[in-house]
């Protein structure tokens, strides 16, 4: 039955930011898609629908017991497998890549619904109280096992922004799980001799994203078209932007991917640095309350689940707006709550309701306690 003093316990400062970013978001969207004196634009409408379908998840998601989750994380980790596999098989391929099934009229991205089940399982493993906050090698053999499969499969689609996120995740939830220092410290030699390696393993898609990062000009029309265009947008925006559907770059579709992954080029370009700014202190709000309510969670499992979704949403800022600017290769990440695309809205309000629901049921717990 539902609990009634979970209202009572809602943190309405991290829902408003997220209303906040989603709502700019939407503007932003209709910027990059829009034009004056026309109906809206159909992805501005199927994004309303995604936005709508995000907000009842989170209903239903927040109220939950969290606790069920623990239980039924392994079997949901063990559910998004089968989805990955069967992407592989029948999924939907679209810009070289096989990411989507069909559901009905729906096309689903498994791997975006696949890092909750991640978060879930590695936040039920790593709360099991055997570690002692002490993880040493191995004691993260179990996390590496649980990041390797979907990891593995993810790779195959192929989706390296997803995989990177998926590792940026796990060694996030590890280290704040008790990783030992002298394990931190060895990552960095480690990455430094796998490089070689990685760097043979990648398409020649992905190594040409990579060298156009270095030097977008050996390849201005090709590989290194993304960046140039963006960082064109980018600088001609100014402090104040060029103003709604003003901008040359957006408007006259130099700017590729334009509503989903280089969104933050289109509100650079439209509303210059201050509409960057707005969205980037947002963010920083967000990721910054997210981590304090780990903080003052005294449930292990809970802290590691909202540790997980926090870093998750950071992982999304960071790289999409560190490869828009060239700061960062570009590797095919949305920016959270904004960018077009329903998986990944539909995960990051799920995520939303986690963390609410993990804030609301300490005070709850607390309050059964004092009584």
């Amino acid at each position: 039955m539902f609990d009634r003093r979970l209202l009572q316990n809602i943190d309405y400062w991290f829902l408003f930011l997220v209303g906040a970013i989603t709502a700019l978001g939407l503007g932003a969207l209709y910027a990059a898609t829009g034009d004056p004196g026309t109906p809206l634009p159909i992805t501005f409408r199927h994004q309303l629908w995604w936005v709508g379908l995000g907000l009842g998840a989170m209903v239903l998601v927040a109220p939950l017991n969290y606790n069920k989750l623990r239980v039924w994380a392994y079997v949901l980790y063990a559910a998004c497998l089968v989805l990955l596999v069967l992407v592989l098989l029948v999924g939907h391929t679209g810009l070289g890549a096989q990411r989507w099934v069909n559901i009905g009229p729906f096309r689903l991205q498994p791997s975006e619904i696949s890092k909750l089940a991640v978060i879930l399982a590695l936040a039920r493993f790593l709360a099991a109280g055997r570690f002692r906050g002490s993880l040493g090698l191995r004691e993260i053999i179990g996390p590496c096992l649980l990041l390797a499969l979907p990891l593995a499969l993810i790779l195959q689609q192929p989706d390296l922004g997803t995989s990177l996120m998926f590792l940026f995740i796990g060694g996030a939830m590890v280290f704040c799980a008790g990783l030992q220092l002298w394990l931190i410290a060895s990552v960095f030699p480690i990455t430094v001799f796998l490089a070689p390696i990685l760097w043979h393993g990648l398409a020649d898609y992905q190594r040409r994203r990579i060298l156009a990062f270095l030097k977008p000009e050996l390849d201005p029309f090709g590989s290194g078209y993304h960046v140039i265009q963006s960082k064109i947008a980018i600088g001609s925006g100014g402090l104040w932007g060029k103003g709604l559907f003003q901008g040359t770059q957006s408007e006259l579709r130099f700017l590729p991917e334009q509503h989903t992954d280089f969104i933050f080029s289109v509100i650079a370009e439209q509303f210059g640095m201050a509409g960057c700014l707005l969205f980037l202190v947002l963010f920083t709000l967000l990721i910054l309350r997210g981590l304090e309510i780990a903080y003052e969670t005294d449930d292990t499992f809970g802290a590691l689940v909202v540790v997980g979704v926090t870093t998750m949403i950071a992982f999304y800022v960071l790289v999409n707006v560190g490869m828009t600017t060239g700061l960062l290769p570009v590797v095919g990440v949305p920016l959270p709550f904004v960018s077009y695309g329903g998986s990944a809205m539909l995960t990051m309000w799920i995520g939303v309701g986690l963390i609410l629901n993990v804030r609301m049921r300490k005070f709850l717990f607390q309050a059964k306690q004092v009584s």
